[in-house]
């Protein structure tokens, strides 16, 4: 019996808040989607290249969302890892 690891797939988006204290995008059109990532070190590796090519853009952020635990409902997500945190 062969063991399989789980799918880990982690989305990399990001855009112009409406105040960088907060995590509302000012135009929800306009969120830039970079790309799904099937491991966090490349998902890490695409949001790292975004926010240093925005970093003076105080207004602009880009997150990893992990998209297996929104497939996962048995799994709690720990505070520092929901959007924004």
């Amino acid at each position: 019996m062969s063991s399989k690891t789980p799918q880990r797939l982690h989305l990399v988006f990001g855009g112009e808040l409406v105040d960088p204290a907060r995590t509302e995008f000012k135009d929800v059109s306009k969120i830039h989607v970079v790309g799904i990532f099937p491991s966090y070190a490349e998902a890490h590796a695409a949001w790292k290249a975004e926010a240093q090519r925005t970093v003076d853009n105080a207004h602009t952020r880009y997150f990893i969302a992990h998209l297996h635990r929104l497939r996962d409902e048995e799994s709690a997500v720990s505070s520092t890892e929901e959007l924004g945190h």
